[in-house]
């Protein structure tokens, strides 16, 4: 029910709501039906005096706090959608209640005058038994069915042995803006950084193996060549570099696992302007200054760039509101793609299709399809209300599009008009990523936050942020290696570091 914060006595006049009860089936006479009723009244009129308490603490606590007040109606608000949902699964209590009454009478019925004949107790309630057990059966795979999404909306933790913490990448001087991961031997992970530099990492080790220094604006976007040992990075500088090199990984060191450290709780960080001293890169790694292709036809930051399939094009995103398609051998600008209102997000391409997504700051993302080498069409998805972050493709016909108005949403490539399923959460979501083997996604939020959820907009799992893991400020990017048998997912942040995780995907599903 909604509360409003102007009045603390509107707000004490609360609806008194009955604490649904755990469910059982028996068959009882008439007398033991009436004992059974007047207990779960008495039951149930204890737990609406003791909710209509608790609520009325709580509002007063919310009002009585020195917190501003659009905090406290943040609160607030949440606090009515949360007696919003337990009321809904109230209501479906209840009908569930009046079935199991209903088909314990038939039930009850059929036992006395079955085949017309007279049945030994022992067949009787061997009969009554079996059909209980049916009974419930059902009644429990519906109320599942019915509950796993608010029940998967109020999951705070997830177990250790799901998603740990494996390695951190400490090296930039200033916030990372993106990660990528090769898609080749050797695996390398790789990161872009505000800091003009773009690093290569050892993912086993988290040494850093190269650094490039080629651009003279902040680094937004790094992506591996699906084929070569080529990097594809996007500038402030407005400009997109291409750049080859050759790395070679050390020996890995055993791995300590932080998360067999006793007492360790679920806390959260505060926020911190500035990383525990700055760490460099190593004098030894290699570093390159100059790219061996440079594209430049923007006039504004080049925020993302990608690879088409085959590794012949690239596409490129910029706050100058186009995306531009270039040839990677002649350098020439293909293609000026236009259409978007405000200044380009994100671009990403089709892992098997020459399929480009681009999306926007004016809350739509379009779909350009190259296949065609003499024509190319255009479609426009209208699906959110604040700016598109990243819209990605999955391996099958879908997009997922992700946007600073705290959803997610799932579209299906054949059936554009509408969003097959939509993930709501409350925080900005950045660049998301869908892992291809498993069709689960990434969500990294400007809360701190990560989230995986599967393609139907279940909640799977949050990674585990505490005093002594996760990120201290904003994520800004995920990126899946299903491949690399020691992590991955990875996450980086503008808390200047990258992150590796083990996902245990059998157990995360199982949890579901």
């Amino acid at each position: 029910m909604p509360i409003e914060s102007g009045s603390s006595a509107a707000a004490r006049q609360v609806k008194p709501k009955r604490k649904p009860h755990a469910i059982s089936i028996r068959r009882t006479n008439s007398s033991e039906q009436e004992r059974v009723s007047s207990q779960r009244d008495m039951l149930e009129g204890q737990g609406a005096m003791m909710s209509a308490v608790c609520e009325e603490v709580c509002v007063q606590s919310v009002e009585d706090s020195k917190l501003p007040p659009s905090i406290r109606q943040t609160l607030l608000e949440l606090f009515g959608q949360i007696e919003r949902e337990f009321e809904n699964l109230y209501i479906e209590n209840l009908e569930l209640r009046r079935e199991i009454e209903t088909l314990n009478d038939r039930l009850t019925a059929e036992g006395q005058t079955v085949d017309g004949g007279d049945l030994s107790k022992g067949q009787l309630k061997a009969k009554a038994s079996h059909s209980t057990s049916q009974l419930s059966q059902k009644l429990k795979t519906t109320y599942k069915a019915s509950t796993s999404k608010i029940v998967s909306s109020f999951k705070t933790t997830t177990s250790r042995a799901v998603c740990q913490l494996v390695k951190e990448y400490i090296g930039h001087r200033d916030g990372i803006w993106d990660v990528s991961v090769t898609r080749l031997q050797p695996v390398v992970l790789g990161t872009a950084s505000a800091d003009h530099s773009a690093m290569l990492w050892s993912i086993e080790t988290g040494k850093c193996l190269l650094k490039y220094v080629g651009h003279a604006g902040s680094v937004n976007s790094v992506k591996f060549h699906p084929s070569e040992q080529v990097a594809l990075t996007a500038s402030g500088d407005q400009t997109a570099h291409i750049w080859r090199y050759i790395v070679q990984l050390p020996i890995p060191q055993p791995v300590i696992d932080s998360n067999q450290m006793s007492g360790e709780e679920e806390v959260d960080f505060s926020d911190k302007d500035e990383a525990d001293g700055d760490v460099e890169c190593p004098s030894e790694s290699p570093t390159i200054r100059v790219p061996s292709t440079t594209l430049k036809s923007h006039q504004g930051v080049v925020i993302a760039a990608d690879w088409l399939v085959g590794g012949k094009q690239v596409v490129t995103a910029s706050w100058d509101r186009t995306a531009n398609l270039y040839d990677v051998e002649t350098s020439e600008l293909v293609h000026s793609l236009t259409g978007h209102d405000q200044e380009l997000t994100h671009c990403c391409t089709h892992s098997t299709q020459r399929l480009v997504v681009t999306s926007s700051r004016d809350t739509t993302f379009r779909l350009w399809d190259f296949r065609d080498p003499s024509i190319h069409s255009v479609n426009v998805f209208q699906g959110h209300t604040d700016t598109v972050t990243s819209a990605v493709f999955t391996v099958g016909d879908n997009v997922v599009s992700g946007s600073d108005d705290r959803t997610v949403k799932v579209w299906d490539l054949k059936n554009m008009r509408s969003p097959i399923a939509t993930i709501r959460t409350d925080s900005a979501v950045n660049r998301i990523s869908v892992s291809a083997n498993q069709r689960i996604i990434a969500l990294p939020h400007d809360n701190r936050q990560v989230r995986l959820f599967d393609m139907s907009g279940v909640r799977l799992a949050r990674l585990p942020r505490s005093n002594r893991q996760g990120h201290r400020r904003m994520v800004c990017c995920t990126a899946w290696s299903e491949d690399n048998p020691t992590c991955n997912l990875f996450s980086c942040g503008f808390d200047r570091q990258a992150i590796g995780w083990n996902i245990n995907i059998p157990a995360l599903l199982q949890e579901k």
